[in-house]
């Protein structure tokens, strides 16, 4: 992308999906510019819902997101993402509902603690997740296209990164762990900053179960864009090799900065997946 300001969004984007460097050269060059300016964003709200750790900051920060978004249809916006998405018709034929629900969620789930369970924390992290990649398949692939596999997939994904962050985040109201996992492993918060075999356990039980939603997911045989595709081959693979480590924290951080052949092979795959939808 050419202008400056667009591009130090998507470079934080890139940043935190290194692979989908590669997958860049997967998107056809018409439309490159706004699906990577829409994929920019998405991480530009995910940062707000977690990356901000006092919640009446966060809440700012998205209540202008929602001013920002429920405006742009008529103003043009005034975010250079904003700016460069809202310049194309296309984002006049999504409905402003899809754009305000990622931002209304991420406001509802900024006092949320920890899950009770593993499917509890599906449900709670679905509720942004969810909403992004709806967002994202009505401009990929129009209003009507199913969203079930592209939600899956975007919840599931986020909490295999999430659980990459378990040592920084032990501390906050919402651990990348729920509590079933944590009183079945017999493990205190204070214990999640340390390595032990009971935290490698419950970090390869978290992984297995992230890695079979995954994959169910990726074969429901639904529209995903190139970037949701690579996103969740990628997690995959990271939760089955990670799962199986002798060491699994250090492995999930490992897979997660790695690119390379299998990138590309992934990137390939997801690009010719979403060329069946259009």
């Amino acid at each position: 992308m050419s202008d400056g300001a667009t591009q130090n969004f998507v470079d934080k984007w890139l940043a935190v999906q290194p692979q989908q460097r590669i997958a860049l050269g997967f998107v056809d060059e018409a439309s490159r510019d706004e699906r990577v300016a829409l994929a920019a964003l998405e991480q530009e709200l995910i940062s707000s819902a977690y990356g901000i750790r006092e919640p009446q900051v966060a809440a700012a920060k998205l209540q202008w997101w929602a001013e920002e978004l429920s405006g742009a249809t008529a103003s043009g916006g005034r975010h250079p993402l904003t700016k460069a998405l809202f310049a194309s018709q296309r984002a006049k034929q999504v409905p402003s509902a899809l754009w305000i629900a990622p931002v209304l969620a991420a406001m509802a789930q900024l006092e949320q603690g920890t899950s009770s369970d593993f499917a509890a924390q599906v449900a709670a992290s679905r509720g942004l997740h969810g909403a992004l990649a709806a967002l994202e398949n009505a401009w990929w692939f129009g209003v009507d296209a199913p969203v079930e596999s592209a939600s899956r997939v975007a919840t599931l994904a986020h909490l295999v990164f999430a659980l990459s962050r378990l040592e920084l985040d032990a501390e906050r109201e919402r651990l990348p762990l729920p509590m079933s996992r944590l009183a079945r492993h017999g493990l205190s918060r204070r214990q999640l900053k340390a390595d032990s075999p009971a935290r490698r356990d419950a970090i390869r039980a978290q992984l297995a179960e992230l890695a079979q939603g995954l994959r169910e997911a990726l074969a429901l045989a639904e529209p995903l864009s190139t970037f949701r595709g690579v996103e969740g081959r990628t997690a995959l693979a990271t939760a089955k090799s990670a799962s199986r480590a002798s060491e699994p924290f250090a492995e999930l951080h490992r897979r997660q900065a790695r690119t390379g052949p299998a990138t590309a092979i992934r990137a390939w795959l997801a690009a010719r997946h979403a060329g069946r939808f259009g």
